[in-house]
């Protein structure tokens, strides 16, 4: 039986198994298996009286070890990787094909396969994004098994050119939330009850310091606080100074105070922490008790997008649309790029504010940006 993933005909057919796929754990190596099985990079636990045992003096520097393999990365992060892994051990076992030792064929075979919507029986072609996503996936854990994937062969590299060429699209931008918007927003928010004025402040909030979904969520009261936040707050006489740990490292955001009471970020937040009586921990928790109590845990970062959404509908923003599709143009982001949108000040600001890297990718958030503002062709005597 023979396979090929382009027109070469000199391809060696990837190896057929009788045997289901080894599963991720089944071949991980000893120190691997002991830092990362635990359930976080494979598909099953490994089976404990398989796993040889580090002496007794070596355990706590194993869980120290553990702890940092999930410091690498965010807990999102660590769930795609799993999820993208069984998603292909799935597709290998179903093809009678061995996931370990790598092939760069049989991963070729695999991205031709989302491409096409039969990976595993899906209704529709994964997109060139979630097929990038995968295929970094794939290398991740290839990586972390000690046996790194090639994907610079070129039965990756020729299928994925391919799958770009014939199926990448341009990028859907969700819709920015304006100032306008998001006071019509505000204004469907229950100011009587905790679940209300916890939202006002996270709106106010996330929006004023353009603050990513998982960030705003992510924020204790003080530093120090919880091993798992990505920063904190310092309230000052002229605003909150945010202190946020990224990908590249900390930043600081200054959210200064608004014009008004009603649509000040400090205030709103002041009197969430004042009602919720929360001194030390995650700044944004759940409101339970049919809203009369507020729990110790933070929020989903899930949260702050159906916040948006659901706020965005009541609202009656962008009514000029049907409710599904209003629905499908608002995320955590419509505050990122809201703020980045109606800030009439200069790029470089907004660049800081939004922690990005280049000036090209704040323009990627500014809908409102005179794209026409320089004119080359009139510059060049035309």
């Amino acid at each position: 039986m023979s396979h090929s993933t382009g027109p070469q005909d000199d391809v060696a057919a990837p190896r057929l198994s009788a045997e289901p796929a080894a599963t991720p754990a089944d071949d991980l190596p000893d120190i691997v298996d002991l830092v990362l099985e635990m359930g976080r990079a494979g598909d099953e636990p490994a089976d404990a009286s398989s796993s040889p045992s580090l002496p007794a003096h070596l355990e706590r520097l194993a869980d120290r070890a553990r702890e940092y393999v999930d410091a690498a990365s965010s807990a999102n992060t660590r769930r795609a990787y799993a999820a993208d892994w069984k998603h292909f051990c799935a597709w290998a076992r179903r093809q009678h094909l061995d996931v370990l030792p790598p092939d760069p064929q049989v991963v070729g075979l695999y991205i031709t396969a989302c491409a096409s919507g039969t990976a595993t029986g899906e209704k529709k072609p994964n997109t060139v994004s979630t097929i990038e996503r995968r295929l970094s996936s794939l290398s991740w854990n290839y990586s972390q098994r000690g046996q790194p994937v090639d994907r610079k062969d070129r039965h990756i590299t020729t299928v994925m050119a391919g799958i770009r060429n014939s199926h990448a699209a341009p990028p859907r931008q969700k819709e920015a939330i304006l100032p306008e918007d998001l006071l019509a927003m505000l204004e469907t928010l229950d100011r009587g009850s905790l679940r209300g004025l916890r939202d006002r402040a996270m709106l106010l909030l996330g929006f004023a310091g353009g603050l990513r979904r998982s960030e705003v969520v992510g924020l204790d009261c003080g530093r120090d606080q919880t091993e798992d936040g990505r920063g904190w707050i310092e309230v000052l006489e002229k605003g909150i100074l945010v202190s946020l740990r990224g990908k590249t490292g900390w930043r600081e955001v200054e959210i200064g105070r608004g014009s008004t009471d009603t649509t000040c970020p400090v205030i709103a937040l002041q009197i969430w922490l004042k009602f919720a009586r929360i001194g030390h921990g995650p700044l944004f928790r759940r409101v339970t008790g049919q809203g009369k109590a507020v729990g110790a845990e933070r929020l989903n970062p899930q949260e702050v997008a159906r916040l948006v959404k659901r706020a965005a509908l009541a609202g009656g923003v962008r009514s000029d649309l049907s409710e599904g599709e209003r629905g499908a143009k608002f995320s955590g982001h419509s505050l990122r790029a809201g703020l980045a949108s109606s800030a009439e000040v200069d790029e470089r600001y907004v660049q800081k504010q939004l922690g990005h890297t280049s000036a090209e990718m704040t323009r990627r958030y500014q809908r409102r940006r005179d794209r026409f503002r320089v004119n080359l062709t009139k510059a060049s005597g035309l």
